[in-house]
């Protein structure tokens, strides 16, 4: 296939909660691969991916439920098949280090040319790395360092982004399966481990790590849709 033709026959997931923009990546994309599919936050994505097996996920960093990162990280195990491309507003060093230490393959940002974001995805699917000229001086040597302070577990993280995103230890017990008594102990541990008292410091933790969001809002999305976080 010469570079320039449609592809038809590559799968691409995006995970974006952003409705217009995830409306508008989809129909750009649509002219050049035949199967587009959106989902609108990381669990969804977690589902939809063992279902489609695709090559490529788009995959935004904040994100209701699961954030991109672990996400990303979860998908290198469960469907490793599936090429992870972040696509991001954030530029931050922190964010493109935990990205490569997730497992991803491509970090492009949102303000890129479509052009340079099918530059990317070529080079993913040919089993390369793509990272946006503008930041990959920052990552280069970074990502390969130890991530430094105390590192959580993928539960941990788990809870964290539901703290951050507003849930109680119940709607987090919810979410997760698990027993209120559980999520409770998950939370002290955390706060425990990372030596912070208050929901307040636990959130702005998350958000500084790429971890959590505030745009989820768990008691609104639930009285509108049924239950969730």
């Amino acid at each position: 296939m010469k570079r320039d033709e449609p592809d038809r026959t590559t799968r691409i997931v995006i995970a974006e909660d952003h409705t217009l923009m995830a409306a508008g990546l989809s129909k750009l994309l649509e002219d050049q691969f035949e199967f587009v599919t959106v989902v609108g936050n990381g669990r969804e994505l977690l589902d939809t991916v063992a279902v489609l097996k695709p090559h490529i996920a788009l995959v935004d960093i904040v994100m209701p439920l699961l954030n991109g990162i672990e996400v990303t990280r979860r998908l290198g195990k469960t469907s490793p098949a599936t090429k992870v491309v972040i696509l991001t507003a954030h530029n931050e060093p922190q964010y493109l280090v935990e990205a490569f230490r997730a497992g991803a393959s491509g970090f492009v940002l949102k303000r890129c040319a479509l052009s340079e974001l099918m530059i990317a995805i070529r080079c993913v699917l040919a089993g390369q790395t793509y990272v946006t000229p503008m930041v990959a001086d920052q990552v280069a040597e970074t990502a390969r360092k130890p991530a430094p302070g105390p590192t959580l577990t993928s539960r941990q993280r788990e809870v964290l982004q539901l703290v951050a995103e507003g849930c109680t230890a119940k709607e987090i017990a919810n979410v997760l399966k698990l027993s209120v008594k559980t999520a409770v102990y998950h939370k002290t541990s955390i706060m425990e481990k990372l030596d912070l008292h208050t929901i307040a410091e636990l959130t702005r933790y998350a958000i500084e790590h790429g971890i959590g969001t505030t745009t989820y809002q768990p008691l609104a999305k639930s009285a509108a849709n049924g239950p969730s976080c």
